[in-house]
């Protein structure tokens, strides 16, 4: 206890000294990566900023998180992040930057937080170096330049953090139960993934605590069931309100928030189960790489291929991008075979194992001498915490059926907090010590150094010889000189140890800065020379592979004009195209994106020309000129085709089937329902999406009127082709 107090004091002294300014250009770094150029990002993740505008027109649209201004359907996501993006578009107005923000001042929020964790346990210079090391991690800079979820969920749970530390070093129940509550908040921000950190915060905290097994037990329970009312409070609410008073949930199969959260967003992503049930009837299960085939099938030279040829590229495609793992080295969307040595492999690595041998090394220095019964030390208390961290989060990357790219985002914190505690331990275990603790140091180094070498291999076409070369080369020099310098204490060991670390970081430096560079995608964010595809991996052998990963897709209604090769939908191999298969929100099936929907590299505005350039203005045009007081400007399949519209117009457009199209949300008496009140009469149908749907697809096309594509569609050619310029539009009224 008199440890704890004296660790308190030396917290309140240290608080009343001057800023850190060595912190200071650690934190201008981790804003330059996080916030330049994100306004040039015009609507950033559609999905995500189609619903932030449908959430500013109305409080009911904003309670559930509604994808569409007519509260027809919600997203795939709890609300409280999209209430924060919406607040600061009320604030700043509706922008892609606006939207951005609070995940870019998140992931510097992240930084500035283990800086802090680290710091007072550790020392400044392990907190100097972890804040550092988390905001050059690549995955970390690429999620907070944009829309998605990840960045605010992780400053979140970093926060919990803090509160459980300060719960342990000042022994009150009070921040025990903030820590917890502050778990079942980032719940209400995606789901599952938030208790991720569980095994953590259970373990440190009995392990730390200075009080008995009763109370500790106690107070865990009662935590843990705040955490628990807090995580469900939104979905209780939603799940008791009557299906008919409001918005469908958005990628569930029974219009329930908890089978959501413990089914697609939450054991399904262990399992890779992605199959989806027909609203009418069932159908076999597909996997989200067999549907993105089915839905892409039209892309190809001729805008009316026989069926034959569209199902033998669609057969073809599947057998290259079987199951999860499966078939292509890359994995589903080139996160990897499952197996122990995953996140080594090529799509993950360079995300974020950079370090990973490094922190190895560090938790053999800082367990080193540990005994099972204790005592413990802070430093290995709070060691296991990070490790309670780690541990578990890496096995799921290691095994999970399917998850994302930028997911990894989760591992962040704790391979920076050892990367610093672990570099100021093993420095005084090589400057102090002539055992087999001396060795660690130049081990790390020499193992980390031969990893980041292998992480760029694949990349020698596009960032050169000299950098692998270098890195290589510098790192087994500074080992072996190291190695052999261990007995000597003077200026220049020092200076070789800091230019060591220098070495480890200046490629991960490098990888962060890729979305800045070369152009991000705000879909699926990923770092590296492809970092526009959003699919990692290798280099593409594309004429520019600086094109989006959505190259290749139109909007409604535009005119198809000549494909070329590059606008074919390719497997993920790790080239720019495969991006085409990458959807909006770290989702389901739908796999179609308007190309300008994602980020490109680019001066000016990233909208591929303006506005009009995701929206076929002729096609607009003609709907609202045809109105004549529907709710619904129009209806189509999934959000890929409503999102735009709605970003430009503001007004409703229903995507029948949710964001993949294959929600069991509509019915063929529900849409003849709302065709006699007057809601909806035009549909705007592209082959996208329809799982699920296909009888009320089958009745639209039965019972309606087709207009003729001269009236809507743009006759202007465009280098964004793909099927949704193969559409069709409809026209439904019944009496």
């Amino acid at each position: 206890m008199k440890h704890m107090n004296s660790e308190v004091k030396e917290e309140r002294t240290s608080n009343k000294k001057r800023i850190d300014l060595f912190l200071v250009p650690i934190v201008l770094i981790a804003a330059f990566l996080s916030l330049f150029k994100i306004w040039t990002d015009e609507y950033a993740n559609a999905y995500y900023t189609a619903a932030v505008k449908s959430m500013l027109q109305s409080f009911h649209n904003f309670f559930y998180a509604s994808f569409d201004p007519g509260g027809y359907v919600t997203i795939d996501k709890p609300p409280v992040v999209f209430w924060i993006q919406t607040i600061s578009a009320k604030i700043f107005g509706f922008h892609g930057w606006s939207v951005i923000l609070p995940q870019a001042l998140a992931g510097i929020g992240s930084v500035l937080l283990l800086y802090v964790l680290i710091k007072r346990t550790f020392g400044v210079w392990a907190g100097r170096f972890a804040a550092l090391a988390m905001g050059l991690t690549p995955i970390v800079p690429a999620v907070s330049r944009t829309n998605n979820i990840d960045s605010m969920l992780v400053f979140t749970l970093l926060l919990a953090t803090w509160m459980l530390f300060r719960a342990v070093r000042t022994v009150k129940f009070g921040w025990v139960l903030a820590a917890f509550a502050m778990i079942g908040v980032a719940f209400n921000m995606k789901m599952l993934q938030a208790y991720m950190v569980l095994p953590a915060f259970y373990v440190f905290y009995v392990v730390a605590t200075k009080i008995t097994w009763k109370k500790k037990i106690a107070f865990l329970t009662t935590a843990t069931a705040l955490m628990l009312a807090v995580s469900v409070s939104w979905a209780v609410v939603v799940d008791s309100t009557s299906a008919d008073k409001r918005p469908y949930m958005g990628s569930s199969q029974t219009n329930s928030v908890l089978e959501l959260a413990f089914g697609y967003n939450g054991i399904n992503r262990l399992t890779g189960n992605t199959s989806v049930t027909g609203s009418s009837h069932k159908q076999p299960a597909q996997t989200e790489q067999q549907t993105a085939s089915s839905e892409t099938k039209q892309n190809s030279n001729s805008s009316a291929d026989s069926s034959q040829s569209s199902n033998q590229r669609k057969s073809s495609f599947s057998q290259k991008m079987q199951a999860p793992g499966g078939g292509n080295q890359n994995g589903m969307f080139n996160t990897g075979n499952p197996g122990p040595f995953r996140l080594f492999q090529k799509g993950l690595s360079d995300q974020i194992s950079w370090l990973l041998p490094f922190v190895i090394f560090s938790i053999v220095g800082l367990f080193a001498g540990v005994k099972f019964k204790g005592p413990y030390t802070a430093k290995q208390k709070e060691s296991l915490f990070w490790l309670a961290w780690l541990l578990p989060v890496a096995v799921f990357f290691s095994i999970a059926g399917f998850f994302h790219q930028y997911y990894l985002i989760m591992l962040a914190p704790p391979i920076a907090a050892f990367a610093g505690a672990g570099a100021v331990a093993l420095w005084s275990m090589y400057k102090q010590h002539n055992d087999w603790k001396s060795w660690l140091l130049p081990g790390g180094i020499l193992t980390t150094a031969a990893l980041q070498v292998y992480i760029m291999s694949p990349y020698v076409s596009s960032i050169g010889v000299a950098p692998i070369a270098g890195v290589g080369a510098l790192g087994v020099i500074l080992a072996l000189v190291l190695a052999i310098r261990k007995q000597r204490k003077n200026s220049l060991t020092n200076y070789l140890g800091a230019a060591a670390m220098v070495v480890l970081l200046a490629m991960p430096a490098y990888w962060a800065m890729t979305p800045i560079i070369y152009g991000g995608n705000s879909m699926l964010p990923s770092a590296g020379p492809d970092s526009s595809s959003g699919m990692g991996g290798p280099p593409s052998t594309a004429t520019n592979s600086k094109q989006s990963g959505f190259n290749g897709m139109q909007p409604p209604g535009s005119s198809s004009g000549n494909s070329s090769s590059n606008n074919q939908m390719q497997p993920p191999s790790g080239s720019s195209n495969s991006g085409q298969m990458q959807m909006p929100g770290g989702s389901s099936n739908n796999s179609q994106m308007p190309n300008s929907f994602s980020s490109k590299s680019s001066s000016s505005k990233r909208k591929s020309g303006g506005m009009n350039a995701e929206v076929n203005q002729k096609l607009l045009n003609y709907l609202t000129k045809n109105n004549t007081g529907e709710k619904y400007l129009f209806a189509t399949t999934d959000s890929t085709s409503a999102a735009p519209y709605i970003i430009k117009t503001g007004k409703p457009v229903m995507a029948m089937g949710g964001f993949s199209g294959s929600d069991p949300i509509l019915t063929v008496s529900k849409l003849k329902a709302m065709i006699k009140k007057g809601e909806v009469k035009y549909f705007y149908l592209s082959g996208m999406g329809k799982g699920g749907q296909s009888d009320v697809i089958t009745w639209i096309k039965e019972n309606s009127k087709e207009i003729p594509s001269s009236k809507w569609q743009s006759t202007s050619s465009s280098a964004q082709q793909g099927p949704s310029g193969n559409g069709t539009l409809y026209e439904i009224t019944l009496k």
